[in-house]
């Protein structure tokens, strides 16, 4: 069908690119439930230098192609957020939606840390430019989903609302981040549908960290209210837990968004990817590097 993703041929340049960055989230508080069933949030979002990476050139119609180790879980998808972007995007800027989009999807898919929205709002990014619109993305990123907005820009942010409430993160220290997937997609909807207790209340955060440890030590008192019900659906997620726990040199680790993604704090981006290198095993996958 039209638009329909397929796979991509290997080795192919594209005029112009955009790099989709996972979204980690260092907590999440539930505040509570709006009547149209959205929860209401406040978390703090970092973006680490790893995503996928998506592609564009000029064509007669719109297509998106799939390439990278998690491409083939998105090829059966007839009309994923990467297209409805463009169209959406095409609609406002009063163009037509042409373009050869190639995905090289390089994130798990459904982990907790964006990929998808981050993917929506790096083809508004990138199909702006190949378009030469001037259209505001931010109104049409809050269309696509809660998390697209904060990917538009792949800043720091608090999130507030349902999550395109955004304002300044606090000063981050420099710091290390090791990520670890231990296999499986997670639906966020069956894991809010399963959370239980009282909500939350919003955190207080200071106006920075002096470094790595102290960060650390403050988000400690904070939490993901998503891990246990997520834990629940997919006990493998606390199997990552614990073995970014037992690593001495790892300042915290928490589950990000609603899951199966795990990551841990480190002093350092080196100490980091040495983490993510011995974590490494059959069905994880694992990254290493930078905070942000």
């Amino acid at each position: 069908m039209p638009g329909k993703p397929t796979p991509a041929p290997a080795g192919q340049a594209h005029a112009l690119q955009e790099t989709a960055r996972a979204k980690v989230n260092l907590f999440l508080h539930v505040l509570g439930r709006r009547a149209d069933g959205y929860h209401l949030l406040d978390s703090l979002a970092v973006f680490p230098p790893v995503g996928d990476l998506l592609g564009a050139e000029a064509a007669d119609a719109l297509a998106l192609h799939l390439t990278g180790p998690f491409g083939a879980m998105l090829a059966t998808e007839p009309d994923n957020l990467v297209l409805r972007a463009a169209r959406l995007l095409a609609e406002a800027a009063c163009v037509a939606p042409a373009a050869r989009l190639v995905l090289d999807k390089r994130l798990p898919v459904a982990s907790g840390i964006g990929g998808g929205s981050a993917d929506a709002a790096a083809a508004l990014r990138l199909l702006a430019r190949l378009w030469g619109t001037d259209a505001d993305l931010a109104p049409l990123a809050a269309k696509l989903g809660a998390d697209v907005p904060v990917c538009l820009a792949q800043r720091p942010a608090r999130m507030g609302g349902i999550g395109g409430d955004l304002s300044p993160a606090p000063a981050l220290p420099p710091a290390g981040m090791a990520l670890v997937n231990p296999g499986g997609a997670v639906a966020t909807a069956l894991v809010f549908r399963a959370r239980q207790g009282d909500y939350g209340a919003p955190a207080a955060l200071p106006q920075g960290w002096s470094g790595a440890a102290a960060m650390a030590r403050d988000l400690a008192g904070l939490r993901n209210d998503l891990e246990a019900p997520a834990i629940a659906l997919h006990p493998p997620i606390a199997a990552a837990l614990a073995a970014l726990r037992a690593d001495p040199a790892c300042l915290l680790a928490r589950m990000s968004g609603s899951g199966a993604t795990c990551f841990g704090l480190y002093e350092s981006a080196a100490a980091a990817s040495r983490a993510a290198s011995a974590l490494a095993r059959p069905g994880w996958w694992c990254w290493g590097g930078a905070l942000a």
